[in-house]
């Protein structure tokens, strides 16, 4: 079992292009995406959050469902759900504004246990930002690297939701003792403002940076350093791409047994080219279509 922990929210996914394209809701947030493409890939999944009683609360726990994923350590609340509005600019790439105060996920408390053959346990975004439920997600992250469970971490940067940078980035690093693998987009490195090789000495096991259409690089504990060149395709829109990585990653990784940082040492550069390619392939899908939209593990059969 892989437990994704993590706010699930409501995208409104702008048809167009510039400020004031329609806005389409669509089901979202980073770690709700990586349980979602973890679900469609065939990884038994559980999802670990705080949802609204609301319609789109009952949305969001629809979707997981259909994807596979088990909800029963889902909290609920009669706050609202909260809203990012994305914009699309030119090249595809979004930017968002988020509608949080006051909504459901933000209360979260950090459960009693992790289900039972959790294996894994993946973090990030804005709920490792927004308090109260900031500091729950942080507990639980902490309990798991304790009992020896393998912790990945994206943090998926919304400098937007973050009042204090300093702080932050201080917070950021305050966690990597407790990560296995940091998985990172080459704009969050730069706004983190470290390098692979400063975040590996603090703890993870592997660092994984991805760089758009240009690929996505390894570094590991060893020294070694891997890369995979992106897959080109017609981009709709990049909503969901990162996601889609961490949650091949992890697919690929419990595929070959590897979730633990002995296990990842082992990989080799053909177990790193591949895994790489993968989430590289599966990203190419999402980025494809509107939204975020991972694919299934039919659309990517022999990748």
């Amino acid at each position: 079992m892989i437990v994704v922990a993590g706010e699930a929210l409501i995208d409104l996914v702008p048809q167009g292009r510039g400020a004031l394209a329609p806005l389409q809701p669509a089901l979202g947030g980073g770690p709700y995406n990586t349980a979602v493409a973890l679900g469609r890939l065939g990884s038994p999944t559980a999802f670990c959050s705080r949802t609204s009683y609301d319609a789109f609360g009952e949305a969001l726990l629809d979707g997981l469902r259909r994807a596979g994923v088990d909800v029963s350590a889902v909290q609920r609340g009669t706050e609202p759900t909260t809203l990012a509005a994305a914009t699309i600019d030119e090249h595809g790439s979004a930017s968002y504004s988020f509608y949080v105060e006051g909504t459901a996920d933000r209360l979260f408390t950090a459960p009693a246990r992790l289900p039972e053959g959790t294996r894994a346990v993946s973090f990030g975004t804005c709920s490792l930002v927004l308090e109260p439920g900031a500091s729950a997600y942080e507990e639980l992250m902490r309990s798991a690297a304790s009992q020896g469970v393998f912790t990945a971490l994206d943090p998926n940067i919304r400098a937007g939701l973050i009042p204090d940078p300093d702080a932050y980035r201080a917070r950021f690093k305050s966690w990597l003792p407790s990560v296995s693998l940091l998985k990172l987009s080459a704009e969050d490195a730069a706004w983190l403002g470290g390098s692979p090789r400063e975040w590996l000495a603090s703890g993870p096991a592997a660092v994984v940076v991805t760089h758009g259409g240009d690929g996505i690089t390894a570094y590991t504990g060893e020294g070694a350093e891997y890369s995979v060149p992106g897959v080109r395709v017609g981009v709709v829109d990049t909503i969901g791409a990162g996601d889609t990585v961490n949650a091949a990653l992890l697919h690929g990784l419990a595929a070959r047994d590897a979730l633990s940082p002995a296990a990842m040492a082992s990989l080799g550069a053909d177990g790193w080219a591949e895994l790489l390619g993968f989430a590289a392939r599966a990203a190419a899908i999402t980025c494809s279509r509107a939204g975020a939209e991972p694919p299934y593990a039919s659309e990517l059969a022999g990748s």
